[in-house]
């Protein structure tokens, strides 16, 4: 009689695996609803800056605004990128157009003495970049890395 209850879990993982194999191996299998990517920028290097809003407009057009929530995370050294004088702000306002969210570090802006008027028009705010970096990728978000 014990024997039942192991047999039970063993035809339970192997339909699970089968299942797993099956829409593995069906590459025009979507997953269900958008998807969610947290980009995380917190380098001085512009040509990362660059390679992340290249990825992201990637996305955008591949997978489809409807499709996906992006949001670029941007803390520390890379603050530099959503300042007024960046060198990439004119990419970062397209890419806001084109549905991608950019949210600045607050505790970055506080050690820098940086405030709003420093900052491009339209970006989002979080109190600490690297929270909210957990924070989305405690709630299934996709983690990227520009």
């Amino acid at each position: 009689m014990r024997l039942l209850p192991a047999l039970a879990l063993a035809l339970s993982v192997s339909f699970g695996a089968a299942s797993l194999a099956a829409s593995a191996a069906d590459p025009a299998a979507k997953p269900a609803g958008k998807y969610q990517v947290v980009f995380h920028i917190s380098g001085p290097e512009q040509v990362l800056w660059g390679q992340a809003l290249n990825n992201a407009a990637s996305m955008m057009n591949n997978i489809g605004k409807e499709n996906i929530e992006l949001e670029v995370v941007v803390h520390g050294e890379g603050i530099g990128m959503l300042m007024l004088d960046s060198p990439q702000a004119t990419r970062v306002s397209d890419a806001m157009k084109a549905g991608v969210k950019f949210v600045a570090c607050q505790q970055t802006m506080k050690f820098r003495k940086l405030t709003k008027d420093d900052m491009l028009p339209d970006i989002g705010y979080v109190p600490a970049g690297v929270k909210e970096i957990l924070d989305k990728q405690r709630a299934g978000w996709q983690y990227l890395k520009g």
